[in-house]
């Protein structure tokens, strides 16, 4: 055989058949595309008859609206759920928020580690796309970490919650388990979805309660690649890198200042902190100071906060969590690199340092970037919403950043709203758990890079 029909043979046998990834020109693209599957998914199961109570369908909008509140893990419902969805309806629910929280793309990429032994580069980058993850240290082991990072912190809490349950409030130990697995899960994936229709009302004094599903909510929040470099130099924060210093940072100092502000806002308010005493005043609001990092659980009634104090909940939602998480909003990292960039502009320099540490041009013109889009997108949907119901502006405002941010807090305004203003909501969410970016760069048409560097003039800001 010649030269020329080995060659043809070696590259018969090392051509491999286009994959689902293949089809796709940006990372992006499969992720709205997976996320999309997944919502039509679960609607079509939450349709049917045995996922309801009164083995009746439920309407398509209700479906809709459950199954992208759970792949969003965002919490808002238009039903109540434990009276509404079944055994089997509330355990699809959970599953799409646990499928949510780890990420379509992050499943994809280990289903693809586990069948063909190895991952390719545009599943790489599709996982990075949607988890903002780098894998530096290989995606095998990337992959096992969040796997097992998440099953540990969600079973510790289950188990917490289980105990809970079954030695103080008399529940049956299979009713103790599955209550606590599925709050464990919710609380985790920052989803906000409860058993109860009034959430963890009932619960506002009890801290073995409160406060495991606060730090699990933190701990999914707080993003995986910072929880495990303080997983590993906990005890040497010199050596944390500049993300891991400005989540921690910033993640206290809002939960320190959230708390303060609740304490003082609501601390003689009769509906809410009001017939606590003065421990229970603090514990309920840290909880409160916790959730709007995109939790949407509570154990005060949100509808009775003062109006100044739903202002601060929609800055403490539309800021979000940790990145590369399961929180939402535009993330604490981006809230800090933007105040670093201020005050490198008030001091006059031309570069933003953190630390020992420049930060890139890129990094800054995303970080501008995500705001400016996440409070356009914020703005406009306040107005389209206002045009549809009759409710206040501060009303409206306050149900819309929940569901951009995939947060989940309500104060009644989405049960009460017309179909197309849920319609609108389930939008919110879906772009809120994609990112503006992401769904930008899987719309766009192809990448044009300038090869030319046009003449500079200083334009005359403010």
């Amino acid at each position: 055989m010649g030269p020329g029909g080995r060659r043809h043979r070696l590259t018969s046998r090392t051509r491999r058949a286009p994959g689902l990834l293949d089809r796709f020109h940006r990372p992006g693209q499969v992720v709205v595309t997976a996320f999309a599957v997944a919502i039509a998914l679960g609607t079509a199961l939450l349709s049917l008859p045995f996922a309801t109570t009164d083995g009746r369908s439920t309407g398509p909008i209700e479906a809709l609206f459950t199954a992208t509140s759970a792949v969003c893990v965002t919490g808002l419902a238009l039903v109540d759920t434990e009276a509404h969805w079944s055994l089997f309806g509330e355990t699809v629910i959970i599953v799409l928020v646990q499928i949510g929280g780890l990420g379509i793309m992050t499943l994809a990429t280990l289903f693809t580690l586990l069948v063909a032994g190895r991952v390719g580069l545009r599943a790489r980058l599709a996982a990075q796309a949607e988890s903002a993850m780098a894998y530096t240290a290989g995606p095998r082991r990337v992959l096992r970490d969040v796997v097992l990072f998440s099953a540990a912190c969600e079973t510790v809490l289950a188990t917490v919650l289980t105990i809970r349950f079954a030695t103080e409030y008399d529940f049956p130990p299979g009713r103790a388990l599955y209550y606590g697995v599925f709050h464990s899960i919710s609380a985790f994936n920052n989803a906000g979805f409860a058993l109860w229709p009034d959430s963890l009302v009932r619960f506002v004094s009890d801290p073995w309660i409160c406060l495991p599903v606060a730090l699990g909510v933190i701990a999914g929040g707080l993003g995986f690649p910072v929880a495990f470099e303080l997983a590993r130099a906990w005890r040497r924060p010199s050596r944390w890198t500049v993300l891991t210093r400005i989540t921690v940072g910033v993640s206290l100092a809002l939960l320190a200042a959230g708390t303060l502000v609740f304490l003082i806002t609501e601390w003689h308010n009769p509906a809410t902190l009001g017939p606590l005493d003065g421990s229970g005043k603090l514990l309920a609001a840290f909880f409160t100071a916790v959730m709007p990092r995109s939790a949407g659980l509570n154990t005060i009634d949100i509808a009775q906060m003062y109006p100044s104090s739903w202002l601060v909940t929609d800055a403490l939602m539309f800021i979000g969590g940790g990145s590369a998480g399961t929180a939402g909003g535009i993330k604490v990292t981006t809230l800090g690199l933007l105040a670093f960039v201020i005050w490198a502009e008030l001091r006059g320099e031309t570069r933003v340092n953190i630390g020992h540490r420049r930060l890139p041009e890129a990094a800054q013109r995303q970080a501008v970037a995500v705001t400016v889009i996440s409070a356009g997108l914020v703005a406009l949907s306040t107005y389209l919403l206002m045009v549809l119901t009759p409710h206040s502006l501060d009303e409206v405002l306050f149900e819309v950043i929940s569901a951009a941010t995939t947060t989940g807090l309500s104060i009644g305004v989405t049960a009460e709203g017309p179909p197309a203003g849920q319609a609108l909501l389930v939008l919110l969410m879906f772009v809120g758990r994609i990112g503006p970016l992401t769904l930008g760069s899987a719309l766009a048409l192809k990448e044009r890079t300038r090869r030319y560097e046009l003449p500079e003039e200083r334009v005359i800001v403010g």
